[in-house]
């Protein structure tokens, strides 16, 4: 394919932005050559600004869960933005898509919108401090919550481990209340409540690892996890930006019938457009301002063009049996083709899915069950793999640490083709 114009445009925009993008991984830095530069989006393809068609699996890191451009969003946004993009007050809109939310994540009932994961992650831990008027947060080693500052750490040896920032620019100081335990260990669960009992205010946890490859918990993990929480008054925290209103209507929470006290959302609420969410049970989340004493507060939360597109993207979902019929048989087929192809593949390679998130991990044929076991060989497999299906017309994320994404818009031809690029990869 020829991408001279994305080249062209990256060696400008390197003279504008560090190393010309707005998202580190954007930069194509683990996978090589110059980022692509793309103008539209339909379905399930994008085309770039030198007018070749791609299969997209990467479908905005997640956002676009209905796919791009889908018909009922682009007609909800464009009535919005005719009316105006922003007003700085309450709308109806704010209304419409927080019930929405609240009818499917019961028993919590209430929602407060903000403009992204990072920020609703900031909100909930914000939350959770002043609800139990306790500081440390703990946190699974291996998962993402966003560039907050707090949660930018990086694990050491021993089953609890001090945070230690893994950013510049990140002081001790913010990081000195993060507790890092390792991924799916009930004995770190037990000794980090043993030896902080009385000052640990919440535990902040993926449901579903989906940013550093993809994990599950084991169940009795998670179920050991709520009763830790409770039994110490902690908060415990969901992070599904993610695997919000994507495993399932409900999330992660309906999927395992854990019931976490905060939840926090974004990615498909905002049907594309920036977005985030905090949700929880009245008690709780009317401790926030104006009802609360603990503050947060945002110029452009509940951005009306956002919840057009939110409110559009959740009944497009409904209306197409997104949750049942659609991802199952797709999922269904996706195992059957996808296990094939591996088979067939020249190289060793496996994969990992969880209904509409799937993982690829080339360089073996066993997938890694944790973050720890996801080697550099893998990425610099996965290097080779990524440009493999460029050259095939199929874009997947820049990253052999990033999953992928199923939505309504993809198709059973669609897996065909993801199936026939696995087979012909070779080094």
């Amino acid at each position: 394919m020829n991408r001279q114009a994305s080249i062209n445009s990256y060696e400008k925009a390197k003279n504008l932005a560090p190393a010309g993008v707005h998202s580190p991984v954007r930069a194509f830095g683990a996978v090589g050559g110059a980022p692509i530069f793309f103008e539209k989006g339909k379905g399930a393809e994008i085309t770039d600004i030198d007018g070749n068609t791609y299969l997209d699996f990467c479908m905005s890191w997640g956002a676009l869960a209905a796919g791009h451009a889908h018909p009922q969003v682009v007609e909800k946004v464009s009535e919005q933005v005719a009316k105006g993009t922003h007003y700085g007050t309450p709308t109806l809109l704010d209304i419409e898509l927080a019930e929405l939310i609240c009818d499917a994540i019961k028993p919590m009932n209430r929602v407060r919108f903000v403009n992204s994961g990072t920020e609703a992650v900031m909100t909930a831990i914000r939350l959770a401090r002043g609800i139990t008027k306790k500081n440390k947060i703990v946190k699974i080693h291996g998962a993402y919550h966003g560039h907050l500052d707090s949660l930018l750490v990086a694990a050491g040896s021993g089953l609890v481990t001090q945070g230690q920032s893994s950013s510049a620019g990140v002081t001790e100081g913010c990081v000195q209340d993060t507790l890092l335990i390792p991924y799916d260990s009930e004995e770190a669960l037990e000794e980090v409540f043993k030896a902080h009992k009385d000052e640990i205010a919440g535990v902040i946890i993926e449901p579903i690892l989906a940013n550093n490859g993809l994990f599950e918990h084991k169940m009795s993990y998670l179920n050991k996890l709520r009763q830790l929480c409770t039994e110490n008054c902690a908060m415990l925290i969901f992070d599904e930006v993610i695997t919000g209103f994507r495993v399932a209507l409900g999330g992660a929470q309906e999927k395992y019938g854990i019931e976490a006290d905060i939840a926090t959302y974004g990615k498909v609420i905002g049907g594309g457009m920036p977005i985030g969410a905090v949700a929880a049970k009245k008690e709780y989340l009317e401790q926030l301002a104006p009802t609360g004493p603990v503050y947060q507060a945002g110029t452009l939360s509940g951005n009306p063009v956002g919840m057009a597109a939110g409110i559009a993207t959740m009944k497009a979902l409904k209306e197409g049996n997104f949750y049942g019929k659609h991802i199952k048989e797709l999922g269904h087929y996706f195992d059957e083709k996808i296990t094939q192809a591996c088979q067939n593949a020249k190289l060793p390679m496996d994969f990992r899915r969880v209904d509409a998130i799937f993982w690829l991990t080339p360089g073996t044929d066993t997938a890694p069950n944790a973050p720890s076991e996801i080697t550099e060989e893998n990425a610099k497999v996965y290097a080779g793999l990524f440009n493999h299906f460029l050259e095939q017309g199929i874009y997947i994320a820049p990253s052999a640490y990033e999953v992928g994404f199923l939505t309504l818009s993809h198709s059973k031809e669609h897996i065909d083709k993801l199936a026939k690029a696995i087979e012909t990869y070779d080094l």
